[in-house]
């Protein structure tokens, strides 16, 4: 019987390796912070981003897209989990020195199950989901799925220019010199280079820092938009940067693989702390009016995902249904014994005949926010405040926690978002009907999230 040579075996295998990591997209994730709804030029802003443009014009945007929540931590913990951030432990913004609360391990990330399926993983920029300190030992981003890490508690300090406080592999860097887009653009170009397994497909989850303040950015640049010493300007400059830093990855992701070969996805964590960067949408960034959780939303893969398409603010969508899209795309069934407050956005990215059902509405809660709870159910909108008192500290306590579970809520208000995408007519009272049928929903899911919710202010919750 004919046996093949060692070294053919070899070749087969080699080959075989090859074609199977040929078949798998690579996936890339690219997050603003506290970007607006009207920053970038697609959105009709204000700031010359061509590279965040022609991922738009290459692919389909989102007229309606939002947050996971109207500030950080929580929006990414939504992010990497597909889960409302309640039931993945992050009630609000992570302050390590103070509190408890991170990223549980319990959760399944996207670099989990993406590692699982073949992939190599690294987050490169903020991280904002709990890293240790000097009195909790909270676990790091390898824990949560990715091989190569390079993170930022949170913020670039002291601004985005020459920060000190980045951290590759639990290992300080120390000062850098230049911007904070730029140097994560950087890492993730010497992670393709040189560390990644090039046999392998790669998730590239790269987080930046601007333009969430202290902003900096390059006088040159800045002074395209105002006063280099004017802040709107330099928020600007911000922006106009990281569109620069994203045109340097795009062409090195171009380089090391063919266009249809990877599926980037483009947003921002919340809305913007500008009042003149939400497209005159009520409210800004900390509060759950559109203004403070509607932001960019863009999905790119040339051949598969397509392109110029531009979906309109009927049907809404948002960085919950990263999660599930990129299973979907990807062919993956994501973890069966999760439930998934994300939906599987696959069938309007793609020419497939299957119709689009959101399974359940999309629903935001921040406990120092008014209104603190909203959901999105089609074109409308329901908004509610809670009906119990709460100290007036700004800085989340886990010890509110408990009557976070079990408080109530009043003062509902209810909005159609495609005839006044500004909130200003409350519908409620001339449709009872609709705004009991939305009540209804609205505290079925707040039941069902706040059942899973950790208590941080339990001694036994972590895991």
């Amino acid at each position: 019987m004919f046996r093949p040579a060692p070294l053919v075996v070899a070749l087969l295998a080699c080959l075989s390796t090859s074609l199977e990591a040929a078949s798998k997209p690579n996936v890339v994730v690219l997050l603003a912070d506290d970007l607006g709804y009207q920053d970038v030029g697609c959105y009709d802003g204000p700031v010359q981003t061509p590279a965040i443009d022609a991922l738009a014009t290459g692919g389909t945007r989102f007229q309606a897209f939002y947050s996971g929540c109207a500030v950080c931590s929580p929006s990414r913990a939504t992010l990497l989990t597909g889960r409302h951030h309640i039931r993945a432990g992050v009630y609000s913004w992570i302050h390590d020195e103070s509190q408890r609360s991170h990223l549980l391990l319990r959760e399944n990330t996207l670099a989990e199950v993406l590692r699982q399926e073949g992939y190599a993983t690294a987050h490169i920029g903020k991280w904002h989901l709990g890293l240790p300190g000097n009195k909790y030992n909270k676990p790091t981003p390898d824990q949560h799925g990715f091989d190569y890490w390079l993170a930022t508690s949170n913020n670039a300090e002291p601004s985005h220019k020459n920060p000190h406080n980045f951290i590759r592999n639990g290992k300080p860097v120390g000062k850098q010199e230049g911007y904070s887009c730029q140097l994560v653009v950087d890492e993730a170009i010497d992670w393709l280079d040189h560390h990644r397994d090039a046999k392998k497909p790669f998730f590239l989850n790269v987080w930046f820092h601007e333009p969430h303040a202290p902003i900096a950015a390059p006088d040159d640049i800045v002074a395209k938009y105002g006063k280099t010493k004017d802040n709107a300007a330099i928020y600007s400059g911000t922006i106009d940067n990281t569109n620069l830093a994203i045109e340097r990855l795009v062409a090195k992701l171009h380089k090391i693989d063919k266009p249809e070969n990877t599926l980037i996805v483009y947003a921002s964590d919340n809305g913007s702390y500008r009042d003149d960067r939400t497209g005159g949408l009520r409210g800004k960034k900390g509060v759950n009016w559109e203004g403070g959780i509607r932001v960019p939303g863009i999905f790119y893969w040339p051949g598969t995902i397509e392109a110029g398409q531009v979906i309109t603010a009927e049907t809404p969508a948002g960085i919950v249904d990263i999660f599930p899209t990129v299973c979907g795309l990807l062919g993956i069934e994501p973890p069966p014994e999760r439930h998934l407050d994300g939906s599987n956005l696959t069938p309007l990215l793609t020419p497939a005949t299957d119709k689009f059902i959101r399974h359940q509405p999309m629903f935001w809660h921040l406990q120092r926010s008014k209104p603190i709870v909203a959901m999105r159910d089609g074109r409308f909108s329901l908004v509610a405040e809670r009906d119990y008192e709460m100290s007036t500290d700004n800085m989340f306590q886990e010890k509110w926690i408990p009557l976070i579970k079990t408080g109530t809520y009043t003062n509902y208000q209810l909005f159609d978002l495609v005839d006044d995408p500004q909130q200003k007519h409350d519908l409620a009272k001339e449709k009872p009907e609709l705004l009991a049928r939305l009540k209804g929903k609205l505290l079925e899911i707040n039941n069902s999230i706040m059942a899973d919710g950790a208590d941080w202010h339990l001694p036994a919750e972590g895991r």
